[in-house]
């Protein structure tokens, strides 16, 4: 039985690449090339006529031959707009809920967290994924609201648990510091290798998609895949981890 899992944290940008080509296809390959086990995707699209009502996460779901659950965060039109977790093995939806806004700024996009229990190889693995919002004191709500009794410290979320998603947040910023008191940026004590940037993704010198773990996983590697496909694919880069199971 192998006690390692590789999982991916990537902003599709609603598929619309850097080339402004509409292709989840093309997000599917992306995916595909880097073998994840676990995927958890931030700013799909499901049934909005701006990228032709397709869902998203249901077509690259099928096409990876995953087992998924979206959220929406946002309800537009007559479809949605938010996060997804799709496994290679099931994935059992524990909450999908929205994350708190700024009560000053009620017109700030909504965002939200997915939480979902994934059943792999005979392991099982809490994975929440998100997507903050980029005003500075709606992320420190974000990060205390996911960092609380709600979603990681809530009793059900047992060890080992995984957070990830793009937080709008660099290194050593307060919000980052909030997530890595209660867990393990996967980017740090990797021995030889520096953190990287993931976005934008032509030039991807800003660290703002993050994947923190408990401590009881060790992180065995890291990679940003720069290829061509995935520098155009999205204007983010994946994030992608291959994680040593307790």
């Amino acid at each position: 039985m192998s006690k390692t899992i590789s999982v991916l944290t990537y902003n599709v940008h609603s598929c619309i690449g850097t080339d402004g080509k509409l292709s989840p296809l093309r997000i599917a390959e992306v995916i595909d090339q880097c073998n994840a086990d676990i995927v958890a995707l931030q700013e799909l699209d499901a049934g909005l006529q701006r990228t032709r009502m397709i869902d998203q996460a249901h077509l690259i779901a099928m096409t990876l031959e995953m087992s998924f659950h979206f959220h929406s965060s946002i309800h537009l039109q007559e479809g949605g707009y938010g996060n997804a977790i799709l496994s290679r093995g099931s994935v059992q939806l524990i909450k999908a809920a929205p994350v708190p806004t700024d009560p000053l700024h009620p017109s700030f996009e909504r965002r939200g967290a997915i939480w979902a229990q994934i059943e792999l190889r005979g392991h099982s693995v809490q994975v929440l994924a998100t997507h903050f919002g980029l005003n500075r004191g709606e992320r420190v709500r974000q990060a205390r609201s996911i960092t609380g009794h709600e979603w990681l410290a809530h009793p059900e979320c047992r060890h080992p648990a995984i957070l990830c998603g793009d937080f709008n947040a660099m290194a050593g910023s307060h919000v980052y510091r909030l997530l890595t008191q209660h867990m393990h940026d996967v980017q740090r004590g990797v021995k030889g290798r520096f953190p990287r940037g993931t976005w934008p993704s032509q030039l991807p010198f800003m660290r703002i998609d993050h994947m923190f773990v408990s401590r009881d996983l060790k992180v065995r590697n890291v990679s940003v895949p720069k290829t061509p496909l995935s520098r155009v694919a999205s204007d983010h880069l994946p994030l992608v981890v291959t994680l040593e199971l307790p």
